[in-house]
C-alpha cells in the first residue's frame, strides 16, 4: 500500500499528527508512507523514521525552499498513491490530495475542516462524531481525532505513538552544563499574541524555581522572538539563561533533558509533550482539553472566562492571560515536577 499525509503546517499540528504515521507504520510494515509538508517544517519530520520520505513543498512562495506546488503535485500524480489522507483540513490542502489521482482521497467532515468547503474535494469523508473542530463541547484531543482518520482504512491505534529520533545537539549540551543540573525549560513566544504569558511574569516563575528547588531555568526563543527571551533572562535575575539559536533538533534535545517545560500553545510545547517531558500549558483562546499537553500527569493552566476563542487577538483591553498569575503556574509546575517523567 502507497500512502500520502497531506499536512503541510503547522509545527504543532505535524507533531499531532505524527501518530498517524507511526500507526499505519506499525499496522503496515512494508507500506510506503510519505508526507507533504511545507519546507519551512520539513526539519521535524526528518526525525520521524517511519516516513518512507517526506516531500517539501513550497506553498507560501518566497525564498523557502521546497518544490514549487505545481512540482509537488506532478511528483504526488506520479507516485501512484493508493490513499490520501488530509490532515490538514483546507481547501488547498484537498484540492493537492484530490489532484494526486489516488482512488481513495480521505477527509474529515465539513465540522471538523477550518474550511468546511474541503469536503467536497474528498471522495471518502470520515465523522469523529462529536461537536467540531471549534465547538466547546469538542472534549478529545486533537491527536485523538487525528486517528480517527484512520478508521476509513479498518485501521485503529490503541495509543499515540511519536517515533521521534534521538539526536546529538551541541546545544543542549551547552545548556546543560551552564545550568549546573535540572533545568525548567521556558518559551515566552507564540505566533499568536494572546497565547504569550508575559515575559516579567515568566522571569518571576524562574526566579521562584531556583529559589525554592535549586532549579535553573533555560529560555528558548523562535524567529522574532529573541527579545522576549531576552527580557525574561533580564527580569529572572540570574535564575534564567538564554539558550541560543536553535533548530528543530536542538528543540528536541533541550526537552528530553528538560525537567519540566513550561509554554503556552505554541509548537514547542507539542514537542516536549510528544518526547515524555513533563510539561505545565498555559492557555487563553484555545482549550487544553484539545490542544494541550495530552499525557498523564501534565497540567494546563486555563485563563478563566477567556473571550477570545480561536481568535489570535484578545477582545479585551486587559488581555485574558493576565488573570493566570504567577502562582496559580507554579503550584501547577510544583505539582508536575512532584509527578516525574511519564
Amino acid at each position: 500500500m502507497n500512502v500520502l499525509i497531506v499536512r503541510l503546517g503547522a509545527l504543532g499540528d505535524i507533531v499531532h499528527a505524527i501518530p498517524v504515521a507511526a500507526a499505519l507504520r506499525r499496522a503496515c510494515p512494508d507500506a510506503r508512507i510519505d508526507w507533504l509538508v511545507s519546507a519551512k517544517h520539513r526539519e521535524i519530520l526528518d526525525l520521524v523514521p517511519v516516513l518512507s520520505s517526506r516531500l517539501a513543498v513550497n506553498d507560501r512562495g518566497g525564498a523557502a525552499g521546497g518544490a514549487p506546488l505545481a512540482v509537488a503535485i506532478g511528483a504526488i500524480r506520479k507516485a501512484r498513491y493508493d490513499v490520501v489522507l488530509d490532515l490538514q483540513g483546507l481547501i488547498k490542502s484537498a484540492l493537492i490530495a484530490r489532484m494526486s489521482g489516488a482512488p481513495r482521497v480521505v477527509g474529515f467532515t465539513g465540522r471538523y475542516l477550518r474550511e468546511p468547503l474541503a469536503r467536497l474535494l474528498y471522495k471518502e469523508r470520515h465523522d469523529p462524531g462529536g461537536g467540531g473542530i471549534y465547538h466547546p463541547d469538542e472534549t478529545r484531543h486533537v491527536v485523538h481525532i487525528n486517528l480517527g482518520l484512520l478508521e476509513p482504512l479498518g485501521l485503529r491505534a490503541a495509543e499515540p505513538e511519536f517515533p521521534i529520533a534521538v539526536t546529538r545537539s551541541p546545544v543542549a549540551e551547552d545548556v546543560a552544563g551552564r545550568a549546573g543540573g535540572p533545568y525548567a525549560l521556558l518559551n515566552p513566544g507564540a505566533a499568536w499574541p494572546n497565547k504569550r504569558w508575559p515575559p516579567d511574569r515568566l522571569a518571576a516563575l524562574a526566579r521562584a524555581l531556583r529559589q525554592r528547588h535549586g532549579v535553573a531555568s533555560a529560555v528558548i526563543w523562535g524567529p522574532g522572538e529573541r527579545p522576549l527571551a531576552e527580557q525574561v533572562v533580564a527580569l529572572a535575575e540570574g535564575a534564567a539563561l538564554l539558550v541560543p539559536e536553535t533548530r528543530i533538533a536542538d528543540i528536541v534535545a533541550l526537552a528530553r533533558r528538560a525537567s519540566v517545560m513550561v509554554s503556552g500553545d505554541t509548537g514547542p510545547t507539542h514537542i516536549a509533550a510528544a518526547v515524555g517531558t513533563p510539561v505545565v500549558g498555559i492557555y487563553g483562546p484555545t482549550r487544553p482539553e484539545r490542544n494541550g499537553p495530552w499525557r498523564a500527569g501534565d497540567v494546563s493552566v486555563k485563563a478563566p472566562d477567556c473571550e477570545c476563542h480561536h481568535l489570535r487577538a484578545c477582545r479585551r483591553a486587559r488581555m485574558c492571560l493576565l488573570d493566570i498569575e504567577v502562582g496559580d503556574v507554579l503550584t501547577a509546575v510544583e505539582r508536575r515536577l512532584e509527578v516525574g517523567r511519564a
